[in-house]
């Protein structure tokens, strides 16, 4: 008899899970379930769908059910929820989310894909109308509605993390004040303190009220919604809704009632072939604990590259594989107006708790020939061991090109190269996307500056 195999989530390490699985084995009878109306999505996107960027829905949708289930032969069900794991019994129970019924579904491998959830901290008026998260395409949906609606014209963002950023541009370019609440003393504190008040100073510009230093104490109410915000010095400021983007924690509930053992803030532990301390069971994507590729310690990236690659790993290796997943830099990027800003490997901070004897390195150089149209200046930051010059972390802002050099430096930190090896490489050259001599070898020959300083 053909192997039963259950996936809990749909979005992206669940169905990257089931997808490989099956091409693996065609034998294989795979199971998806969400309890979200949607699956394949693009949650990265949503702050552009909710600016009005991206028009519908099933823009951000790779996949639809009846593809899965037609198409790819894996049936797949949303608003089905998934409420527990029977581990000696290998069944899960299943509710449908619209007509109530429920039922336990026998598996004889199941795989643990039910990504994170968002941080909503124990605040007076958390509760209240006009509060949001943003996770699902569902808050997506919600929060769209109300930015559109036309009288709200004021929002809180609590928190300055990407998302806080990426919403506090969309907001604003829909014509709403945005007041940005961070309790850290400056915003994106992995990142040198000149990108840090780069960062300020572009949102600044564009009318963002940014408040640092500043922690939520209440979230004020009139009428059961939201209507200000009180903050840690005393001040209120009124507001007529409020996103928390705080963070996000894994949603391993499942897994720990089930008994499996859990690591770092909640994540599934798992082994480098996504198995967790059950033999049938894998788990990957946002809801595991995952392994620094620098360090080899703990971590936990919550990030869309990352749990596609795990889920492609954890379906091959359900379905007779044996492949690894070896860890993760956190590799990012991300725009706030006109500024890029990307990251990979460890911050200075990291590096230093981590027993390197670490040294930074920053420049500033042209993304192009100066001569030519529309040159911008990019800033690069190396992170490096002093004692043998590797590379240990890159940071970057300025124009669009940060990306792509981010990922030469990803690239380099994977295969463990010095600043020196970096210094030697033999990059492009053409005068509209890059000067001569690029930023990428520039920032390399600086930093070799400091080994063995």
């Amino acid at each position: 008899m053909a192997e039963k195999v259950i996936i809990i989530g749909g979005t992206a390490a669940g169905l990257s899970a089931a997808s490989k699985a099956k091409r693996v084995d065609p034998s294989l009878e795979i199971t998806v379930f969400e309890r979200s109306g949607y699956i394949s999505y693009g949650a990265c996107g949503l702050p552009y769908f909710v600016g009005g960027l991206i028009g519908q829905p099933d823009d951000l949708v790779s996949l639809n059910v009846d593809q899965m289930t037609h198409k790819r032969g894996i049936p797949t069900f949303i608003h089905h929820e998934v409420t527990r794991i029977d581990r000696a019994a290998r069944t899960v129970s299943v509710r449908d989310l619209d007509s109530g019924k429920s039922w336990e579904q026998p598996y004889d491998k199941l795989v643990i894909a039910t990504g994170a959830r968002a941080i909503v901290p124990t605040l007076p008026g958390v509760d209240a109308d006009g509060v949001y998260t943003l996770r699902t395409v569902e808050d997506g949906i919600r929060l769209k509605s109300t930015v559109q609606s036309g009288p709200h014209r004021k929002a809180a963002v609590i928190g300055g993390g990407f998302i806080g950023l990426e919403m506090a541009e969309e907001l604003t370019n829909s014509g709403v004040e945005v007041h940005l609440f961070e309790m850290m003393p400056r915003l994106l504190p992995f990142l040198d303190e000149s990108f840090s008040a780069a960062v300020l100073e572009v949102l600044t510009r564009h009318g963002v009220h940014v408040h640092l230093g500043t922690g939520v104490e209440a979230l004020q109410t009139e009428n059961g919604h939201v209507c200000g915000v009180r903050t840690s010095d005393g001040t209120g400021t009124a507001v007529d809704y409020a996103l928390l983007s705080i963070g996000v924690l894994p949603a391993s509930e499942l897994a720990r009632d089930a008994g499996l053992e859990l690591g770092l803030k909640g994540g599934i532990v798992v082994d480098d072939e996504m198995r967790t301390s059950d033999p049938h069971i894998w788990a990957c994507g946002d809801c595991v604990q995952m392994k620094n590729r620098i360090t080899g310690g703990a971590a936990y990236v919550p990030l869309g590259t990352t749990a596609n690659k795990q889920g492609r790993i954890a379906g091959g290796n359900l379905a007779g594989e044996h492949e690894t997943f070896k860890g993760v830099l956190g590799s990012m990027v991300t725009k706030v107006f006109e500024l890029y800003i990307s990251a990979t490997g460890l911050s200075a901070e990291q590096a230093k708790a981590a027993g390197y004897e670490a040294a930074s390195s920053i420049i500033t150089k042209g993304d192009r020939a100066s001569y030519y149209p529309g040159s911008q200046n990019n800033t690069i930051c190396l992170i490096l061991d002093q004692k043998t010059g590797r590379l240990l972390g890159a940071q970057a802002i300025g124009s669009e090109s940060v990306a792509g050099r981010i990922n030469v430096f990803a690239t380099a930190i994977t295969c463990g190269m010095t600043v020196a090896q970096i210094n030697e490489l033999d990059l492009v050259y053409a005068p509209p996307v890059a000067p001569v001599y690029d930023p990428i070898l520039i920032a390399a020959s600086q930093a070799m500056k400091k080994v063995g300083g």
